[in-house]
Order: C-alpha cells, then sequence, then structure tokens
C-alpha cells in the first residue's frame, strides 16, 4: 500500500500528518504537484513534480496508484479517477470515497457545477471553508481505521 498526496491544493497541516504517518508506518508517501514542495529527509516520503498543465498531476496520480493505495485529494474527478483503478480516495476533511460511493458524490458534484454555471444563479460559492481542528481529527482518524484495515 502507498499513499499518494494531490499535492497542489493538500493544506500543510495535512501533509504534516502525512509525514508523520510515513515515518510511523513505514508506509510510503509520495506527493505530487506541478510546483515545488519540501519534503522532509525520510526514508519512506519522496515528491514527484509534474510539467505544469491543467491536471498533469491529477494524470500522473491516477498513472502510478495501485489497487489497495489511498490518494489523498478534494478533487472528486481525480478520486474518482483513483476508484476506478481499486485504489480508495481520503479528503483533507476526512470524506472517504471507494467504489460505494463515488458515483453518487461525483454526480452532486457535477450538478452542482452545473447550477453554478447557471447564469440566472446568484453568488458564488466562494470556496471551501478554512479546514478546522475537528477537519484534520477526523482526517487522522479515518486514516489510521484506513490503514489498520489494510494491514
Amino acid at each position: 500500500m502507498k499513499i499518494w498526496v494531490d499535492a497542489d491544493a493538500c493544506p500543510k497541516i495535512i501533509k504534516d500528518i502525512l509525514f508523520r504517518v510515513a515515518e510511523r508506518t513505514g508506509v510510503p508517501v509520495t506527493l505530487v504537484a506541478n510546483q515545488y514542495f519540501f519534503v522532509p529527509q525520510t526514508l519512506n516520503v519522496s515528491f514527484i513534480q509534474v510539467e505544469p498543465g491543467f491536471n498533469s498531476a491529477d494524470d500522473k496520480i491516477v498513472e502510478l496508484c495501485a489497487e489497495g493505495d489511498i490518494v489523498i485529494t478534494a478533487d472528486i474527478p481525480l478520486a474518482d479517477g483513483v476508484v476506478k483503478k481499486g485504489a480508495f480516495a481520503l479528503t483533507p476533511r476526512g470524506e472517504f470515497y471507494d467504489r460505494t460511493n463515488i458515483g453518487q458524490v461525483l454526480a452532486m458534484r457535477n450538478l452542482m457545477t452545473d447550477l453554478r454555471s447557471n447564469p440566472m444563479q446568484e453568488g458564488s460559492g466562494g470556496g471551501p471553508a478554512p479546514l478546522t481542528q475537528k477537519d484534520r481529527e477526523v482526517f487522522a482518524n479515518r486514516l489510521d481505521k484506513f490503514m489498520a484495515r489494510r494491514r
């Protein structure tokens, strides 16, 4: 099992949790991004920098992940791609995606995208709220449970 991280949009606090997980468990963690990110000089943490471009990091993660791996991402189309390969996805807020729920989540995302693009729709989403302490705890707990089941 490996942990892949969509690093361009992953909050630093979540990366720090993942670095500690790699150190504690020995499970490899690989950050993938189109810009450079610092990673600690530990045996189980690595970084892949991809060419700039729309979805280039996502495409690389889908290419490299394997069945049973887990991908840390808030990108639902990326989550769909990795789940189709037999991997799992976990958002920085602790939402877990697998074959049982990704279809519904992707359909809802597409519906919301369509609604936001409607010129009659007022206001904008404004982006996600900042990560809270509770979000971090939920993420860490769900990751720990996942890893315990996979070992």
